[in-house]
């Protein structure tokens, strides 16, 4: 039996963590928390999103433009996250409407896709 979620892993080209750490920590505000010490070799870094986790890999070779994968981020005031990417220079995606939520998507610095969702009444 599946009982939750515990992370999803995205990844970067190897040698970019710290242009990852700047976009995902202070951009997204995201939290960076503590590999363990079995894993720090690999390259790359762990974030903290309330029960979840974000693993942030390295990986070369791969063009992330050409994927529809991504993760999504439920967000409380999409406007904000609109407003706040666009001071970054961060193109929107408008998204394919779907019912009951507003969303759109961008590329992060190295072409993975991210979307950004908000539950609407």
């Amino acid at each position: 039996m599946i009982i939750g979620l515990h992370h999803v892993q995205i990844t970067i080209p190897k040698g970019t963590e710290e242009q990852g750490r700047e976009f995902y920590c202070h951009v997204l505000g995201l939290e960076e928390i503590e590999k363990p010490d079995s894993l720090k070799g690999r390259g790359g870094f762990w974030l903290q999103l309330g029960h979840q986790e974000v693993h942030v890999g390295t990986e070369e070779g791969f063009d992330r433009l050409t994927t529809k994968a991504h993760i999504a981020y439920q967000v409380e005031d999409i406007n904000e996250w609109r407003e706040k990417l666009a001071q970054h220079q961060i193109d929107i995606i408008e998204s394919v409407p779907i019912p009951h939520y507003e969303r759109f998507e961008f590329r992060d610095p190295f072409g993975n896709r991210v979307e950004m969702i908000q539950k609407i009444s």
